[in-house]
């Protein structure tokens, strides 16, 4: 049975870009439907020889008879090969046209390689970030992962790419060292990526360009980093402190509104004057798709947090830019905390995680803010994620029991009764 539905076309040209010594190159052009693919001949022809009407040689040509038979010949040898595909059902591609002309149909499939792979896949991300369904965070880190993908390959292997049928698990544990050794990363961060990789080896799956994943015995492990946090008596030495430099004293007011809100600082720089809402309770929140995952984060505002605001709402920066807070550029930002710790006597190293850090337990769990609701506020996708901050609760507490037990009984019970 005929496939009568695609539409085929030849064209004979000159590809005179290439033209050598008064000759051209003369091609041909193979359509199939709306896709298309070219033949290189060997033979060369005089531009003003050329009918680029008839796709023939002008007779005045003195070989013009042998090479019109030539382009007859190739015409018609092109014609048989997409009707014996046709004929037997199949929708045929110009490159299989082309192929089978060549004589070089029988030739191994070429298989799509690792770095293929994470193109495909980065390329839909993109398309994903443009309308706003994906962060752009997150197309970066995949970004990133193909980078680290491809110096592992030429580290290990010494090689640019390689096919998907020959990744092998062994692929993934050597990954795996090299992110742990070469690149000096810590295993939480090296497995991120190796979840990136197992991502697109499982999207290669669903495309049928491998049979299955080799690396889904691979498991992935996370372990629970101590957070550092600050305590309540901490946050009041840091609200209390005068600070005199007013560089130092927005950065502290804005690390504070972070405590207080939990947002991050990725967020909080992002918020313009009017992005406080009033909520159906009546309440003052401020809402954000977060930056790093996309996710919503809700929070009512907290009389500290609101009075930053008010403090801010005609700060000269804040109404030039459009700015809710007088934020500055992470890495200043950063170094200013670690002076306002410094002047207040704080031993710990100050981050802009730390606030969300401190909001997520000082400020809410430790004061019985329950974790579902924290969980919502922080913009997380499991709860399981928010136990981490339950975890650093729980020690708080068990420290403090220690330190209530030191102090009851420093001296031994007498028996009792």
């Amino acid at each position: 049975m005929m496939n009568a539905n695609q539409k085929f076309k030849i064209l004979f040209w000159l590809y005179n870009q290439k033209a050598k010594d008064g000759k051209s190159p003369l091609y041909v052009r193979i359509y199939v439907d709306q896709k298309k693919t070219e033949i290189a001949t060997k033979h060369f022809i005089p531009k003003a020889c050329w009918d680029s009407k008839t796709g023939k040689c002008k007779s005045a040509y003195k070989h013009a008879q042998l090479l019109n038979a030539y382009i007859e010949k190739t015409r018609n040898d092109l014609n048989q090969i997409f009707l014996g595909f046709s004929s037997i059902g199949k929708s045929v591609e110009p490159k299989d046209i082309k192929n089978k002309f060549l004589g070089v149909e029988n030739q191994q499939p070429k298989h799509k390689t690792i770095l293929e792979a994470f193109d495909y896949h980065n390329l839909k991300l993109s398309e994903q970030v443009k309308i706003g369904k994906v962060v752009s965070k997150t197309h970066t880190r995949y970004i990133i992962t193909k980078n680290k993908v491809e110096a592992f390959m030429q580290h290990q292997y010494k090689k640019d790419n390689m096919p998907l049928p020959e990744m092998r698990l062994r692929f993934v544990t050597e990954f795996e060292h090299y992110l742990l050794t070469i690149d000096k990363l810590q295993s939480n961060t090296a497995h991120k990526y190796i979840k990136n990789l197992k991502k697109i080896m499982n999207m290669a799956v669903g495309l049928d360009w491998i049979p299955s994943n080799p690396f889904s015995q691979f498991k992935c492990s996370y372990s629970s980093p101590e957070r550092e946090i600050l305590n309540q008596d901490e946050i009041n030495i840091l609200l209390n402190k005068k600070l005199h430099a007013p560089r130092l004293e927005e950065v502290r007011d804005v690390f504070i509104f972070c405590c207080y809100t939990g947002f991050a600082y990725s967020d909080v720089y992002e918020f313009r004057q009017n992005a406080v809402m009033k909520g159906l309770d009546g309440n003052l929140w401020l809402s954000t798709l977060r930056q790093k995952t996309g996710t919503k984060e809700s929070v009512p505002l907290l009389p500290v947090a609101l009075q930053i605001i008010e403090k801010y709402r005609n700060h000269e920066y804040c109404t030039k830019y459009d700015k809710l807070l007088p934020v500055n550029s992470n890495q200043r930002y950063n170094a200013y905390l670690k002076e306002i710790a410094d002047i207040c006597g704080i031993n710990k190293k100050l981050t802009s995680h730390i606030a969300r850090h401190t909001f997520a337990t000082t400020i809410t769990l430790a004061n019985g803010v329950p974790i579902e609701t924290v969980s919502a506020m922080l913009g997380h996708n499991s709860i399981r994620t928010t136990q981490i901050y339950a975890k650093v609760v729980e020690q708080k507490v068990s420290d403090d029991m220690q330190k209530l037990k030191e102090k009851l009984f420093a001296q031994p019970l007498s028996k009792l009764g």
